[in-house]
């Protein structure tokens, strides 16, 4: 079995080193480990380093993309050089090395399909009060949005077999993180969370520019993905509520009206038309959008028989610029 583990990068001349330096020559039931190094449009001397570094693999993205799609680039590199269990890590060593023998070992004993490093958000020292509160709060809201028990939402730290790559289909340009966890709850992934410890931060993070920058795009990626997965279920949900008002407001209206005190309240009847031709419209959105969701269905299903054969093993050459 190969195990490759891939690392996204940009800007990361001065870490990237450090980063590689630390990371396991040899892992417990695989029989070759390599390094994959995704270079996202560096501006400095990454792809150079890496390659210096020891890295195996370079992947060469001729512009800045973002973390999610270097991620996805990442992951069809890994395939096409036969990876059966691929991991992901940060280049700034956010994730220590060691910890990679514990990651793969769900999936080794056939537990698990990904697994997903567990930081304990709630507790890591070194992260800002607030940053604590918001990861806790999230992980949560991702557990009801995914419908199982996340406890660190947006951990990076993750190993994937081969299959849960090939299904991996990454739209946001954003991050990757919340949005693979919403599809492994969609299509009933095998999940598994193991506790893991970090390294004190290297430099300050480039994924978000400030709290309100992360709770927007987090928003959206979750809004996004959980319509796309679930639409029928969050539009029955919306349309409930407004027919259910306007039921509401239509019923108060007739009591007044029969009982004769109902003269000058027109204005209650126009609000529960109007709630309850609203809502049922928003169902009938929510059934179009649960078509377009079970045709996305088989186009990922074609997408997945497409990439499992361009996916072949051919040589253990970098791939090609992207």
């Amino acid at each position: 079995m190969k195990l490759i583990i891939q690392i996204p990068c940009y800007n990361e001349a001065l870490i990237l080193p450090k980063t590689l330096s630390l990371l396991p020559k040899a892992v417990d039931g695989f029989d070759q480990v390599e390094i994959l190094v995704v270079d996202d449009g560096s501006s400095d001397d990454t792809p150079a380093v890496a390659r210096e570094a020891g890295a195996d693999h370079i992947v060469h993205l001729s512009r800045h993309l973002g973390l999610a799609q270097a991620y996805t680039h990442g992951l069809d590199a890994c395939l096409r050089l036969g990876a059966d269990v691929i991991v992901n890590t940060d280049a700034d060593n956010q994730y220590k090395a060691e910890d990679i023998h514990r990651l793969v070992r769900p999936i080794l004993d056939g537990k698990a399909e990904m697994v997903i490093g567990d930081r304990g958000v709630g507790e890591v020292e070194h992260f800002p009060a607030h940053k604590r509160v918001l990861q806790t709060f999230g992980s949560r809201v991702m557990s009801a949005t995914a419908g199982f028990n996340i406890p660190d939402a947006t951990s990076g730290f993750r190993a994937i077999t081969r299959k849960v790559a090939l299904e991996t289909m990454v739209l946001s340009n954003y991050s990757y993180t919340l949005e693979t966890l919403i599809q492994a709850g969609a299509r009933h992934v095998r999940v598994a969370f193991v506790p893991i410890e970090t390294n004190p931060p290297e430099r300050p993070s480039r994924l978000f520019s400030s709290i309100r920058h992360y709770l927007v795009n987090s928003t959206v990626t979750i809004m996004r993905s959980f319509a796309m997965y679930r639409a029928l279920r969050i539009f029955t949900a919306i349309s409930a509520v407004m027919l259910l008002a306007g039921i509401a407001i239509g019923v108060r209206f007739l009591v007044f009206y029969f009982r004769g005190t109902g003269t000058g309240m027109i204005q209650s009847l126009i609000l529960a038309a109007v709630l309850l031709i609203v809502g049922f419209i928003t169902f009938l959105i929510g059934l179009i959008a649960d078509l377009v969701s079970f045709n996305r269905k088989i186009l990922e299903e074609v997408l997945y028989r497409l990439r499992r054969q361009d996916s072949q093993p051919t040589d253990t050459q970098d791939p090609p610029e992207v």
